[in-house]
């Protein structure tokens, strides 16, 4: 059986636990086929077709509180605008891969692929236009290929770009976004919005579509070039892309709940992470903070430096000499390995 045969049948059966009773219609493909900036032949259809994952473009939020769909150890996707913080539960983005929001004064699509492990936030403007993002069916390195649905160009998740269609070469404008467990997030931001299972859509958000495919480092399902092996397939890294240097740290470093400092094209990082939390964050040391440790059972706060300044999951200085200040946010994200190998390849291993 080929890897585009099976991932078809994979897809097809997700589609059938939820199908009966659902209004989604499956439409053609968008894009323009005759010129593209990634190796078309590397671009596989992964079966349902356009918006036969259907984005979720009104979503319903409830106070956290209200939250009883979630165990302390489900993945959460945060986004941050100010006062404004929300999040989006892995159990929905496993059957939807895009919401299309808006937080705070941002207007940001939640992007996921389940096959790469990957969440980043993406502004909605884009080229002076106020624009959704959908589901195209399609693959490049086994990662999601989102499409507009204003020119209904392709674009990649992970290369932040438009690959083919009327706006080919746009970049996204990147938004950041905090990955943890749920447990984490209610107690550093129990005042925010959480995204509900009121999607409009009649889907069994307790049941993951995809097997073993999250722990099951052989179960690759579509072809990835070039596919780098130096860690297993599906361990969970932070890639930091730099315009220069590109590293990884793997959530195995922050067993022991830890502070790694590094430097990275010139810029000294902060890298705070746990294991137990499910959550690593990186950022520049553009404030000069010396000697910056973990800090336990405090959240929001995680991290303190020899200044006396604390510091919370999303880099403001709360307390200490620089209170109300920021550390400045890295273009980072959490994902498998394997999808770091194949976009960045010789992305270097902190270790």
């Amino acid at each position: 059986m080929t890897n585009k045969l099976f991932y078809g049948l994979l897809l097809s059966a997700a589609l059938l636990l939820f199908a009966c009773g659902s209004d989604d219609t499956a439409t053609g493909g968008g894009g323009d086929n005759s010129e593209w900036i990634i190796p078309s032949s590397e671009v596989f259809d992964g079966g349902p077709g356009q918006d036969g994952i259907p984005s979720v473009d009104s979503p319903n939020f409830s106070p956290v509180s209200d939250i009883d769909f979630l165990s302390d150890s489900e993945l959460v996707v945060g986004v941050l605008d100010g006062d404004v913080a929300k999040a989006y539960p892995h159990i929905i983005l496993d059957w939807h891969e895009i919401v299309n929001d808006q937080v705070g004064a941002t207007n940001v699509a939640v992007t996921y692929c389940p096959l790469t492990g990957t969440a980043l936030g993406w502004n909605r403007m884009v080229n002076g236009q106020l624009v959704t993002f959908g589901v195209s069916g399609k693959l490049y390195n086994t990662n999601l290929m989102p499409f507009d649905r204003t020119t209904e160009s392709y674009w990649t998740q992970l290369g932040l770009e438009c690959v083919n269609g009327d706006w080919i070469n746009s970049k996204v404008d990147f938004v950041p976004v905090i990955e943890m467990s749920w447990g984490a997030w209610k107690a550093a931001f129990p005042n925010s919005l959480v995204m509900n299972t009121d999607t409009g859509h009649s889907r069994n958000y307790g049941v993951y579509p995809y097997g073993d495919y999250r722990t099951n480092n052989q179960n690759i399902i579509f072809p990835v070039s070039p596919f780098d092996n130096r860690q297993p397939s599906k361990e969970r890294v932070l890639g930091v892309i730099s315009e220069e240097t590109n590293r990884s740290y793997s959530i195995d470093l922050f067993s022991q709940d830890a502070v790694i400092t590094d430097t990275l094209d010139n810029s000294e990082l902060i890298v705070i992470g746990s294991k137990l939390q499910n959550f690593i964050v990186a950022y520049e040391n553009n404030l000069g903070l010396t000697e910056v440790t973990y800090v336990s059972d405090s959240l929001p706060v995680v991290a303190a430096s020899a200044q006396g300044d604390m510091i919370t999951i999303d880099g403001r200085i709360v307390e200490g000499p620089n209170a109300g200040q920021s550390l400045v946010t890295t273009r980072s994200w959490i994902g498998y390995w394997i999808s770091f190998g194949a976009f960045y390849p010789g992305i270097e291993i902190f270790e």
